[in-house]
Parts: C-alpha cells; structure tokens; sequence
C-alpha cells in the first residue's frame, strides 16, 4: 500500500491561505523558474524544484480534500488537479446537484472513510491529503505516514493553519530531504510511530 503523504506549500509562519481562504504568494515558486513543471508550460520552477517536485506528482495515485477546498476550487470542473486520478471529498453533504457521476470524485463522510477509499483507489502509489482542518484530521487520527511542505520565504501572521486545528503533541522524525529551491524551501518529514 502507498503512503498517505500530507502536503502543500505553506507560509514560514505555518498557513496555508490567508484569513479570507487566498494563497497569496504561497504558489509564486511555480512560476519562478525556467523549468516546465507540466505539459501546460505555465509552471515553470527551478532545476532543483522540479527534480523533487516532478518525482512526487508522478507517484500521486489519489488526493484527499475537505468540502471546503472542493467548493473553493469548483471541484476543479470534475479533473482531478496536476494528473491525479482520483479525489477524495471528505464531507457530510451530497455531491453538487448536477455533478457528473462519472467524475473521479468520491464524496465521503469523515477522514478514516476518506484515507480508506483513498488507499483502495491509490494502490501502490501515493494518497496526497491537502493540508488543513482535513489534513490535520488524518494526522490526529494517525493515518499520516509523511508530511511535506513547500515553505515559502513569506509571514501570513494569520489565516488558515497548515495543520488545521490540531490540538496535540505530533512528533516528526528529522528532515529526511531539505532541498532549495527559487523562493521555496522544499522540506519532508516522516512522522514518528
């Protein structure tokens, strides 16, 4: 079974979006450089970024993200974002009237069911869990294997936290992989057992 890898690009104090759920500068690494990160060509990182960052993409078999994130991004128009396969929607409401029953999206309940479905879609490759108050969840409820972040050289002050509203103590191995990146710091962790 793959590992259930928490992740996203986060402020240097900690958060994932600002206060009215906006990113602001946190994605500015994916432009920063002269290296096509995807087919689109509009991302474009450093050697160094695109080495780690191209690696991990690839090996993404399912993502797991909460209501909220889904409706922000308009559950990205049915696709799965960056060639994932599959999402996980962890919520208590129905999917959107109208929603193609076709899509990739698989909307359930809380974070045991959604790391559940996930490994079952995922197989051998990676389950991604958006940081956050869902991400957060899997790693209180200890389902979170690894977690990754993208840190990027900027001080929100607050907002929405990269680990959501997690209330205990989670120890995390040391830094297994530290690599610069342009404006990014891109950083792994296992978490301790």
């Amino acid at each position: 079974m793959g590992k259930v890898v928490m992740y996203s690009s986060v402020s240097v104090d900690g958060f994932v979006a600002d206060e009215n759920d906006q990113p602001g500068p946190l994605f500015d690494w994916l432009s920063s450089g002269d290296v096509p990160l995807d087919d689109s060509g509009e991302l474009k990182v450093s050697q160094a970024s695109y080495d780690y960052t191209r690696t991990y993409w690839d090996r993404i078999g399912v993502t797991i993200v909460g209501r909220h994130v889904f409706d922000l991004t308009d559950g990205w128009d049915g696709e799965p974002p960056s060639g994932v396969d599959h999402v996980v929607v962890v919520t208590h409401r129905p999917a959107p009237e109208g929603w193609d029953p076709e899509a990739p999206f698989h909307f359930v309940g809380g974070v045991e069911a959604a790391v559940a479905r996930a490994r079952e879609l995922a197989g051998e490759r990676i389950v991604e869990v958006a940081a956050g108050d869902v991400g957060g969840q899997v790693l209180a409820a200890g389902l979170v294997d690894e977690v990754r972040m993208d840190v990027v050289p900027v001080v929100f002050g607050s907002g929405k936290r990269y680990f959501g509203s997690v209330s205990a103590r989670h120890l995390l191995e040391d830094p297994d992989v530290v690599i610069q990146g342009d404006q990014v710091l891109h950083l792994r962790y296992q978490v301790r057992r």
